[in-house]
């Protein structure tokens, strides 16, 4: 009997295998057998007489107020009468976004338009594994408009293995070099008069919060953000950030913007173990909660309370939150201590940081990408679609973006959080904005140097285990030394490197740097 049950459960496993690899294997070639809902007719027109729905998928937490389909059957209104189809957009949840996201992509999901990153959503990555679907040649014809307006130079920097698997969000100004928003009229209250540079400064301003400010925990974050690795490697080096997903933390970067293509890594440098030290001084003063590792709060409606002294963040979200701060803490004075401001250690934006693929899946890639080119192109469509309905989330006085009276942001804000082809030409700007922006960016522009790794595409196929174990290692040890919970610095940080060391670290180094040397010469000819 019991050989019988042995016998009928292996049964069962193997059909379970032969059906999931069949489902498998027609998905991968679903977009190629199945027959095109859009083509060119014999007048060379368009034709698109079969309706479609296309899917989006982009990042977030689904806006649950009912804004985002009022707002969408506007849309979709639109994109009917112009293309004959309707748009629905596919959200992935901040919580562990990226396996979410990298799993839906792996699934075989017939998504159409893929909000993607070279930088942050590991775009070559999921383009190695063929995730993102080669348009170069349905550009011109289906996405004219975009196809005419990105230059040669920037669609060089969407290629994979010579073809076109994204569209760039080349044409839009942002900054999003992170660092920490303080209170400046606190800070004067502490004797911190200048602004806030460095990581030492910014521990007297927190010590200045325990000191005087009774119930108020200097920096009130959850335990995932690790950022500070990140910022004080870019305050203390010349190191830059590679474009190469390691988990948590990025392991490997590049010498300085000077030597972009020598590999290195803080993690096993001196640098690292004066960071674990400084954070495990700052765990034993009290500048964020016993229990961090623990804790999901939102530090950002904790800074604009009052109950936090600080809130963690890139440019774009300064410019932003300053004017809030006005109103939600009348007489108080913000600024932002950016990690480039230690060192001038600042490059430029790459215009791939926001990007939009077509899903290797896709049922509809035509029709796809001319929804794309409407997002990206027609006025109309791209104020509703980025900014909501004009006299509900916005009205426009004096060139300006202001929220209409009797305004409620529970009841009637909206978001799409469309990142991969806003452009500067359709941006009003907003009254919530801060009008010293365009001095920062003066700033910025004067230091940054050129972003040195538009065209590296890392094949990561000789190392995929590795890199997979490397990110469970910094998944796990990380937070414990970003938030001084992992013991004694130099053990945790010598720990941290044997851990890296056996999971594959010096193997994966040699890879990237045989491919780092490739690309230089690529580069300089």
């Amino acid at each position: 009997m019991l050989k019988m049950k042995k016998f009928f459960v292996l049964v069962m496993v193997m059909l379970l295998t032969f059906s999931l690899v069949a489902c498998n294997g027609s998905s991968q070639t679903n977009s190629e057998n199945t027959k095109p809902t859009t083509k060119v007719n014999e007048n060379g027109e368009i034709d698109t007489s079969e309706f479609v729905n296309i899917t989006m998928m982009a990042l977030g937490d689904k806006p649950t107020n009912g804004q985002l389909e009022k707002v969408m059957e506007q849309v979709n209104a639109k994109l009917e009468e112009k293309v004959n189809a309707h748009l629905e957009i596919k959200w992935i949840e901040w919580a562990d976004y990226m396996t979410k996201y990298n799993l839906t992509l792996a699934s075989g999901e017939p998504v159409d338009l893929i909000i993607t990153a070279t930088d942050w959503l590991d775009a070559w990555g999921n383009a190695q594994k063929g995730a993102f679907m080669d348009i170069t040649e349905l550009l011109p014809t289906y996405a004219p408009k975009t196809w005419e307006e990105v230059s040669d130079e920037s669609w060089e920097q969407t290629k994979y293995n010579g073809k076109i698997v994204m569209m760039p969000e080349d044409s839009f100004t942002q900054w999003v070099n992170h660092g920490f928003f303080y209170r400046t009229d606190w800070a004067k209250e502490f004797g911190i008069n200048e602004p806030i540079k460095d990581f030492e400064t910014l521990g007297k301003y927190f010590q200045g919060i325990v000191d005087n400010k009774p119930g108020v925990i200097p920096w009130d974050t959850p335990g995932t953000n690790v950022t500070t690795a990140w910022g004080y490697t870019t305050s203390y080096s010349d190191q830059i950030e590679l474009p190469i997903a390691t988990g948590v933390f990025p392991i490997y970067w590049g010498k300085s913007a000077d030597d972009p293509y020598t590999v290195v890594s803080p993690v096993f440098e001196d640098l690292f173990v004066d960071y674990a030290k400084m954070m495990k001084d700052w765990a034993d003063k009290g500048y964020w909660r016993s229990d961090v590792l623990n804790y999901k709060g939102d530090t950002r409606a904790l800074f604009q309370a009052g109950k936090t002294g600080a809130d963690q963040h890139h440019t774009e979200t300064f410019s932003t939150l300053r004017p809030q701060m006005d109103v939600k803490q009348p007489g108080s004075e913000i600024d932002m201590f950016a990690w480039s401001d230690t060192r001038n250690n600042l490059i430029s934006m790459s215009i791939t940081h926001g990007a939009t693929a077509v899903g290797a899946h896709s049922k509809n890639p035509e029709r796809a990408l001319m929804v794309y080119d409407l997002l990206r192109n027609d006025e109309e469509i791209y104020k509703l679609f980025n900014y909501g309905i004009e006299g509900v989330q916005y009205e426009i006085v004096d060139g300006k973006r202001v929220r209409p009276e009797g305004y409620d942001e529970t009841k009637d804000s909206f978001a799409s959080n469309f990142w991969g082809g806003r452009v500067d030409k359709f941006e009003v700007p907003s009254s919530d904005r801060w009008e010293g922006m365009p001095e920062i960016y003066e700033e910025y522009d004067k230091i940054k140097k050129p972003f040195p790794y538009g065209q590296f595409v890392f094949d990561s196929t000789p190392v995929e285990a590795e890199i997979a174990a490397l990110s469970q290692v910094t998944a796990q040890m990380v937070p414990a030394i970003a938030f001084g919970k992992a013991g004694d610095p130099e053990k945790a940080v010598e720990d941290f490197r044997k851990r890296l060391e056996a999971a594959g670290y010096e193997k994966v180094q040699k890879e990237i740097q045989k491919q780092m040397d490739e690309y230089k010469k690529l580069v300089e000819g």
